[in-house]
């Protein structure tokens, strides 16, 4: 599939993927049928890829909720309605973390793992793991999506896998990545980021001295974030690789240039206008909320989808020579900020902070006083100095970060400091914010 990556030869196998899953989700599944008929669509109206992508109404958080609602928070039943086959067709059912609300539910068949299993074998190819690699899977192994299900794929990509999982805390991953000599950590940003700050107590000696040669992050931005980028390539040694939206990873190249979309025969990636769902034309440098349609999902299927996640994407060649798009998140909508006209995002603050390191720890909080997305200026942070900061330094440094985010973000923050290791580290996902509306 190398040579035909964002092609009209793969184009030409979507369209068959994506005709033949259409007429199958209307003739067998009642929910489908229904939304296409509200749609005014009938299979036979689907005769291209913008037939579908102007056709095919998206599915969105706010429709998940309204079914969960609908069948009285009974999930089993929402699967049953959403999937492509019945209940007792899947092998294993996985969701979402749950974070914001409600969590999704993954259900997978046993074709599923197979065609996600292939995704991971590229994934695998191009990150140059081959058998008898070890990876440790510090991802949280119960119910997630890159849990138990992950290790089954990274066992068929040919990889040793040391289940180990997030659950298990610091102390026993480390252990474990020196006992087994693990070259390779699959784990979220967050907890690549915090391993270093445990490895002197625990081993003896910095995390670098385990080896490890390629970090696979996922299930939040960090791997694509510059700052955040260097600081785990410098703690480790090692080329962090940046997995996630339709099953893609990113490049070693020296300079993070996105994540490259390897499996377009398996799964359609469009883009859209946020607020009017119009379709956007993937062209290098476009930006737009981001929609996946899995081309033989069954019990795993996104159908027209979105998570809320906007991306930019590229289409120019990239300089590591491997081929297809790529694409960068921006941030997640639920996340965006809108402060004095400016939308801001999480990340982008991240990277702003995580530039003072050694200065700063790159720990931080968002502090909201009200429900996002608007905030009345100023954006408040709490962030934590580096140790061996002296207290006289803080308030220059503050101006420092200040003018900086005022440049980069149009955004000038008040800042609290905090002491290093004030701030709860995460070994799952990160959260950057503080509600103290919530209180």
């Amino acid at each position: 599939m190398e040579t035909i990556l964002h092609t009209p030869a793969m184009e030409a196998i979507q369209l068959s993927k994506i005709k033949k899953l259409v007429k199958h989700l209307y003739d067998t599944k009642p929910y489908w049928r229904e939304r296409m008929e509200n749609a005014g669509v009938k299979p036979e109206d689907i005769q291209t890829l913008d037939d579908f992508s102007r056709r095919i109404p998206i599915l969105d958080k706010a429709e998940r909720h309204r079914l969960s609602k609908e069948c009285g928070g009974d999930l089993a039943a929402v699967t049953d309605l959403t999937t492509a086959v019945p209940l007792e067709d899947l092998d294993m059912l996985a969701a979402t973390s749950g974070t914001t609300g409600e969590p999704t539910p993954y259900p997978i068949t046993q074709n599923d793992f197979e065609w996600m299993a292939e995704i991971w074998r590229r994934i695998f190819w191009r990150m140059g793991i081959e058998k008898g690699d070890r990876v440790l899977q510090a991802f949280g192994l119960s119910m997630f999506l890159v849990g138990v299900p992950a290790v089954r794929w990274f066992t068929d990509a040919g990889a040793c896998v040391i289940p180990v999982g997030a659950e298990a805390g610091t102390e026993r991953i480390l252990k474990f990545a020196k006992y087994f000599q693990a070259n390779t950590l699959a784990c979220t940003p967050s907890l690549a980021g915090f391993l270093p700050e445990k490895a002197e107590t625990v081993l003896g000696e910095p995390v670098k001295s385990l080896g490890i040669k390629r970090i696979i992050c996922a299930g939040e931005p960090g791997a694509g974030i510059p700052s955040v980028r260097e600081r785990i390539q410098d703690a480790y040694g090692a080329t962090p690789y940046d997995f996630g939206g339709p099953m893609g990873i990113s490049c070693d190249h020296a300079e993070y240039q996105g994540i490259h979309m390897v499996a377009e025969d398996y799964l359609r990636f469009e883009i859209v206008d946020p607020q009017t769902h119009e379709p956007i034309k993937i062209e290098n440098g476009a930006t737009g909320l981001y929609v996946v349609t899995t081309l033989e999902g069954e019990g795993f299927l996104w159908f027209r989808e979105t998570f809320g996640d906007i991306v930019q994407v590229f289409t120019d060649p990239c300089p590591c020579g491997r081929t297809g798009i790529r694409m960068k998140y921006i941030g997640r909508n639920d996340d965006m900020l809108k402060i004095k006209g400016s939308m801001v995002y999480p990340a982008a603050i991240n990277d702003v902070i995580g530039s003072f390191a050694p200065r700063v720890t790159g720990h931080f909080r968002i502090v909201l006083d009200e429900p996002p997305p608007r905030v009345v200026p100023p954006l408040k942070l709490k962030v934590e100095y580096a140790e061996g900061m002296a207290q006289s330094d803080l308030a220059a440094l503050s101006g420092e970060i200040q003018s900086k985010m005022s440049g980069a973000l149009k955004v000038r923050p008040e800042i609290e400091w905090l002491a290093p290791g004030t701030l709860p580290r995460a070994t799952k996902k990160a959260n950057l914010f503080e509600k103290t509306y919530e209180a």
